[in-house]
C-alpha cells in the first residue's frame, strides 16, 4: 500500500497535521517513537481548554480521536531511514518494515543540548526549565535562578522577573557591562561566584562554597531536530542562536520537493499551542499539494 502521507512524529504537531489530512479522506501513516520532548513535565500549561493536563494525556486523547478515522495507520516505533522523491517516498522502520508514501512530513521535534553543569540533566523538565510561560506561574513568585551559560541568558533573566525574584548564576557566560546595567534595572541580582553543581530542591552550589535554594531554575538549551533523517534526505537546516531549525517556506515545505515539516523542528520558539497550529496549517498545505 502507498500512503498519501507518512508523518514521522506523533507529537502535537504531527497529530495535528495528520488530523487535517484524515479529514480530507487521505490515507495517513503516523510513525511515532514515543519519546516526546516534554515527557518529564508533570503538566502542560497554556494550551487552550487543556491547561494543566499531563502532556502524555493530551497525546492519548488526540490519538484516540485520530483512530476514529478509518484511513489512519498508527505505527509505534522509530524510523531509521527515509529516501525517495515526490510521489515515491520510502521510510524504513526499526523492525525492517518499509512504508511507501506520496508525501512526507517530519514532525520529529527537537533534542536539547544542555549546559554542561553537574546535576542539571536529571532535573531538566522537573526543576530546571526552559520556558517561563510554561512553568513560571507555578513557582508562585518565589526565588528563581537563571543559569548563565549562553549569550541569551541575560535576556532570559530580564524577562523572568515577571514571575519572581531573579538571581543570575554565571556558568560560563559573563554578562557585559550593558547587560549588568539592564539586569540591575530589572532588579536581578548577579552572583560573582560561578555555578558548579546542582541538586534537587533545586539547590545551586557555587564555587565559593555557598548553596542557594530556589523555587525553580531556568536554563537556555540549544536545540536540534531530534531525528537525523531530514538532513540525511537533504533538507536544509538553519543555525540560530537557539540551535538548528529545518528551513521551511510559508506552507511548511522543506528544501526537498514533497517533504514538509512542522512543530518544534521547523519553528522557534516552542510550545504545544504553537506546534498544534503549525501542524494544522501544514497538514492542509500537504493536502493541497496532493490536489493541485
Amino acid at each position: 500500500m502507498t500512503f498519501d502521507v507518512i508523518v514521522i512524529g506523533g507529537g502535537p504537531a504531527g497529530q495535528s497535521a495528520a488530523l487535517q489530512l484524515l479529514r480530507a479522506r487521505r490515507s495517513v501513516a503516523v510513525v511515532d517513537a514515543g519519546r516526546p520532548r516534554n515527557r518529564r513535565a508533570a503538566h502542560a500549561q497554556g494550551f487552550f481548554t487543556r491547561d494543566g493536563t499531563p502532556p502524555g494525556s493530551l497525546l492519548e486523547i488526540s490519538r484516540a480521536q485520530l483512530e476514529r478515522y478509518g484511513t489512519l495507520e498508527w505505527v509505534e516505533g522509530g524510523a531509521v531511514a527515509a529516501s525517495g522523491e515526490m510521489d515515491g517516498f520510502r521510510v524504513e522502520l526499526a523492525g525492517g518494515r518499509v512504508l511507501e508514501g506520496r508525501r512526507l512530513v517530519f514532525a520529529v521535534g527537537v533534542r536539547d543540548d544542555l549546559p554542561e553543569i553537574e546535576g542539571l540533566e536529571p532535573l531538566w523538565g522537573r526543576e530546571v526549565f526552559h520556558c517561563p510561560y510554561c512553568h513560571g506561574y507555578e513557582l508562585e513568585r518565589g526565588d528563581i535562578g537563571v543559569i548563565g551559560s549562553s549569550e541569551l541568558s541575560a535576556h532570559v533573566a530580564e524577562l523572568i522577573t515577571e514571575w519572581g525574584e531573579v538571581t543570575f548564576l554565571p556558568a560560563g557566560a559573563v554578562p557585559t557591562p550593558e547587560q549588568v546595567a539592564a539586569l540591575a534595572a530589572r532588579g536581578v541580582r548577579v552572583e560573582d561566584a560561578e555555578l558548579v553543581r546542582l541538586e534537587s530542591g533545586p539547590v545551586a552550589h557555587l564555587a565559593d562554597g555557598r548553596a542557594l535554594r530556589f523555587a525553580g531554575l531556568f536554563a537556555v538549551s540549544r536545540v536540534w531536530p531530534a531525528s537525523p533523517l531530514p538532513q540525511a534526505m537533504g533538507c536544509a537546516v538553519e543555525e540560530t542562536p537557539m540551535g538548528g531549525v529545518l528551513v521551511v517556506d510559508a506552507m511548511g515545505a522543506t528544501s526537498v520537493a514533497g517533504v514538509f515539516s512542522c512543530g518544534d523542528a521547523a519553528k522557534q520558539p516552542h510550545s504545544i499551542a504553537l506546534a498544534v497550529g503549525q501542524g494544522a496549517f501544514t497538514g492542509a498545505a500537504v493536502h493541497r499539494s496532493l490536489v493541485f
